[in-house]
Parts: C-alpha cells; structure tokens; sequence
C-alpha cells in the first residue's frame, strides 16, 4: 500500500534554529525519538546552557547554510526581528535537501513564504506551519494565504497559548511570581546569573537569632571573599535556618573552621566549585 512507502524519523536529523529553553525541550522530545540534532554555534550562551546542549549530544555547526544541508527536518524557535527576517530565505531552502520538512512555530516573517512555494514546486519541501506571514492578529478576521492552500503544507491555527491548561499555567505563573516577589525573591529575572561562577558555596546552618548573618558576612569580609549570591530559609518554628552563599575570591582552607567557631553557628560546610 503507499502508506508502507513513508519513511520514520527515528535515526533522521533535525536541526533546530533557536536553541533557547523552547528549543531544547524539542531538542529533548526529539532525542527520545532516535533523533540525530544539530544547531548553530554562537557565543555568549551560559554554562548551565551548553552543559544541557552537551547532554544531548547537540552537534553544533557554524551556519545555518550548514545545518540545512544536514537535516532532514529544521524546526524554527527564534523571535521576530530585523536579524530574523525571512532568515529562511532562498539561499536557505537552496541548500536544503530535497523532500526536506521545513517547521515553523516562531513567527510568519521569518519565512519569504514566495521563496517557500518556489522551493516546494522545485524540490518537494513539506512544510509544518503554525504561522503565517498575514495571519490575522484578532481573533477573527478574513485569511487568504498561498503557501496554506498548498499541498505540502500542514497548518495550524497558532492558539497554542489559548488553550485550557496554558491559560491555567498563566494565571498560575502570575500567582507563584507576585507570592514570590511579596516574600523578597525575584523570579525570572532576565539578567540574573543561571550557572554560578563562584569559588564555592557555604552552606550555614544556624540558629534565628538577630546579628548572626552579620557575623558570618564580617568572617567572609575578613578573608576577602565577595558574596555573589545568597538565600536565607527559617524553619517551622523559626528557631533554626539554612544560609546558602556563593562566594568569590581566594578561599583559606581554614573557613568552615572559622565559620564554625561563630556561637550561633551549628555547622557551616565549604563546597568548593568545580
């Protein structure tokens, strides 16, 4: 039958442009399907960031030229801007390989839709699309598109975020968000740290009881350690409390033993960073 003749992805490449938290958790998805992956190779991405690349064995190439020439499937995960418009362009679809699939759940100006229908008439590329180039921003309005009227295409209506449990997982967020900023802590902070670069950890258990942080701050100072980063939890009760500080510097063998000679201390430990 011709439903026998279709190929599987298993042991098939998909390149992934965007390799940010959405595109690692296709990236994730996709290994558990046998998948080979590859992305671009750019700077500035943390350590925690390419520790997580690295565990999935992401091979990184230096192009996107590169990468569509490796891949059976590309999958777009980047925002709109003036560097990512229509970055799959003619040149792009050039170098990809006949029959390829192309997907797109970014945004429709990414895509040069002409060069797009060019390429599936000329060499068979199928394409997966959740946006398109003028899809209508309400929620109604009159489309007409092309590239959605072609057989190798397979749309979708781009309402992936209205759905039941995504708007649940809004309203949830805002909940965990304000709770956590009213007791003092800031989540999803663009510009905070998310692999520390300290020397090492010091993890201080102690009683509750005023001046004792003070205390343990006035020994790092003493040493010429820079605190980087710190959290503070009181137990039920409020007579005890863990303190975990990140500290940079030139760390003296010596300082849990100078921690734990502090009256109020229970017991401190210096973990070194690897």
């Amino acid at each position: 039958s011709k439903w026998s003749k279709t190929e599987g992805i298993h042991g098939r490449t998909l390149g992934i442009i965007g390799l940010g938290d959405i595109g690692i958790a296709v990236a994730e998805r996709a290994a558990a399907f046998g998948m080979e992956l590859v992305s671009i190779q750019r700077s500035g991405r943390d350590k925690l960031t390419m520790r997580r690349i690295e565990d999935l064995d992401v091979q990184l190439v230096p192009d996107v030229h590169q990468l569509a020439e490796m891949s059976d499937v590309v999958t777009l995960h980047v925002p709109y801007n003036e560097e990512t418009h229509h970055l799959i362009d003619a040149t792009f679809l050039d170098h990809m390989k006949p029959g390829a699939v192309l997907i797109n759940t970014s945004r429709g100006e990414v895509v040069d839709e002409p060069a797009l229908l060019a390429a599936m008439d000329d060499k068979g590329i199928r394409a997966g699309l959740d946006v398109f180039w003028n899809e209508p921003k309400d929620g109604s309005g009159t489309f007409t598109s092309a590239i959605a009227q072609h057989t190798n295409t397979y749309g979708t209506h781009h309402i992936g975020a209205s759905t039941e449990q995504a708007q649940r997982a809004i309203a949830d967020g805002v909940i965990d968000i304000l709770t956590a900023f009213a007791r003092g802590r800031a989540l999803n902070a663009v510009n905070l740290a998310n692999d520390s670069l300290s020397a090492a950890t010091v993890t201080i258990r102690h009683y509750d009881k005023v001046g004792v942080l003070a205390e343990v701050l006035g020994v790092l100072r003493r040493a010429d350690l820079n605190v980087e980063q710190m959290d503070n939890t009181i137990f039920d009760g409020a007579r005890a409390a863990v303190a975990t500080i990140h500290i940079a510097g030139d760390v003296p063998t010596d300082l849990g033993d100078r921690l734990n000679d502090l009256d109020n201390v229970i017991y401190a430990a210096v973990r070194r960073s690897q």
